[in-house]
């Protein structure tokens, strides 16, 4: 009996950390305030800082489409946030801090496994997901 209360309590705790609702519009603020300078306002690649980068920046609206219609969603994430560093920025993307840093919420990704990223993630990864193209 006592496995199952506790059992019961570990399932509590953890569920809002994998149940996170997304909010798009946070999201797209988030991304008007660190990406459109790069990425451009529609998300093309074409924004005003790309005439000064190495490398173009990508065209964020076909993430899906160049990955067989599924959304990159780990690597997305890991080049968001640090883990995978950037060649055309020789160093983690977040030039701008520590703002994407966190891992307060789990994300199922492929085949069942799983990535901890934060909340700003989230948000931000919802409002991109809603940008790819059909």
């Amino acid at each position: 009996m006592r496995i199952g209360i506790w059992a019961g309590i570990v399932a509590v705790l953890w569920l809002p950390t994998i149940l996170v609702a997304q909010d798009l519009r946070l999201g797209q603020k988030t991304y008007e305030r660190y990406c459109a300078a790069c990425h451009g306002v529609d998300a093309s690649g074409n924004g005003p800082m790309r005439p000064v980068l190495a490398l173009a920046p990508p065209d964020l609206r076909v993430l899906a489409q160049t990955n067989r219609g599924a959304f990159p969603l780990a690597r997305v994430v890991r080049q968001i946030d640090g883990r995978d560093p950037m060649v055309a920025h020789g160093e983690p993307m977040p030039v701008y801090g520590d703002f994407f840093e966190g891992r307060d919420v789990v994300l199922k990704i492929d085949e069942g496994a799983q990535i901890k990223t934060s909340r700003r993630m989230v948000d931000l990864l919802a409002y991109l997901q809603s940008l790819q193209t059909r």
